[in-house]
């Protein structure tokens, strides 16, 4: 682009010409405005989307650009607090237009000023979102946030070595018997939410002394942890590492579509931890306007349907249902029951005080102390 630019003004005037008519500094103040330029239309045309792997369908992304015109550069990350402390570092050479947290990432990030506010008049579609799934308290009004899918993790059993019906709470996997056999999430939140129901206690607590007693308890847990895994929770199970643990439910609905009938997802008895993922504008967007252009075209509901479809996980898209197939809307393991989700808690901001006591046991944790 600079090379086109820089060519038709030398066709105008010789070299020595354009240097008699500018001085030095104001030629290279015009040659760099027009650098400028060319870059900043470039930007218009590129939206950088930050997403957990696998998480985007191929054909909506195609859709998107073959529509627009603006091509998708798409960048994974392993957890919520790889993207978060990536988006807390971003500068001008490290920078994304859109990126999908979980809902008590969201909370936290809008109050540190990690995330622009959304323009709802450029969203027309955002009137198709169940009205379950808007206006939470992580995001009064959805000031800065909108719902991507949501879903749940749970009780995975491979069915194939063990009996899956022995398997049917938390608490079952502290057995003895499962010692090396259980694989966890590496994700903090969802690990030590699933102690804190085993105790009696809320997914979301901060109390410090229940936030203690769920890490005594995981350390009673580690000689049956074979590992932690996020990125590809279910190769283990594969491998014949694993047998039975946790994991987030789309992950077993597509392990099932691509033939591993043997994996079983339950809901336990002490509740299911329920989480949404939302889509967000980080306040170092170059392109916050092809981010609410892809938003937008996200809410349609065939592109919604196409989305839970592929990823295994609920569509939180009114509309998007109604065209589902039957087998898919009515899935119980994708659209759990009205019991289910009563019984279960979503996730939620903890709050600072309580997140760094969280880390702490994390560290201590995952470092086998």
């Amino acid at each position: 682009m600079s090379r086109v630019s820089l060519s038709r003004l030398a066709s105008k005037t010789t070299p020595s010409t354009a240097i008699r008519m500018f001085p030095k500094a104001l030629l290279f103040a015009v040659v760099g405005l027009m650098l400028t330029s060319c870059s900043n239309r470039a930007d218009e045309n590129v939206l950088n989307l930050y997403n957990w792997d696998e998480y985007m369908p191929q054909e909506v992304i195609d859709g998107f650009e073959k529509e627009t015109g603006i091509t998708v550069n798409y960048t994974t990350f392993d957890t919520n607090k790889q993207m978060y402390e990536s988006l807390k570092a971003s500068d001008e050479s490290n920078q994304y237009d859109l990126a999908i947290p979980s809902s008590y990432f969201v909370d936290k990030m809008a109050k540190e000023g990690l995330l622009q506010e959304l323009d709802k008049s450029k969203l027309s579609n955002f009137k198709n979102l169940d009205t379950s799934f808007t206006n939470t308290k992580v995001d009064p009004g959805n000031k800065y946030s909108v719902p991507y899918v949501w879903g749940s993790t749970g009780l995975v059993i491979d069915g194939t070595t063990m009996d899956h019906a022995t398997v049917n709470s938390w608490d079952n996997l502290w057995k003895p018997d499962y010692k090396g056999q259980v694989m966890l999430m590496d994700d903090m939140r969802d690990v030590f939410g699933m102690s804190l129901l085993t105790l009696g206690y809320s997914v979301n607590s901060s109390n410090p002394d229940e936030i203690k007693a769920a890490y005594d308890k995981l350390v009673t847990l580690m000689p049956n942890v074979e590992g932690f895994n996020s990125d590809e929770p279910l190769v283990e199970y594969l491998a014949g590492e694993a047998n039975l643990g946790m994991t987030w439910n789309g992950e077993a609905v597509t392990a099932n579509d691509e033939g591993m009938s043997g994996i079983v997802f339950k809901y336990p008895t002490e509740g299911a931890i329920l989480w949404m993922d939302n889509l967000v504008i980080p306040k170092n967007a170059k392109n916050a306007d092809a981010a609410h252009q892809f938003i937008n075209y996200l809410l349609l509901p065939k592109n919604a349907k196409i989305i839970s479809e592929e990823v295994g996980y609920a569509a939180p898209n009114t509309e998007a249902r109604k065209i589902m197939s039957y087998e898919v809307r009515n899935h119980p393991t994708i659209y759990p029951s009205k019991e289910v989700i009563a019984q279960g808690e979503f996730l939620a901001d903890v709050g600072e005080k309580a997140i760094k006591i969280y880390e702490q046991y994390w560290d201590k944790l995952r470092a086998g102390s």
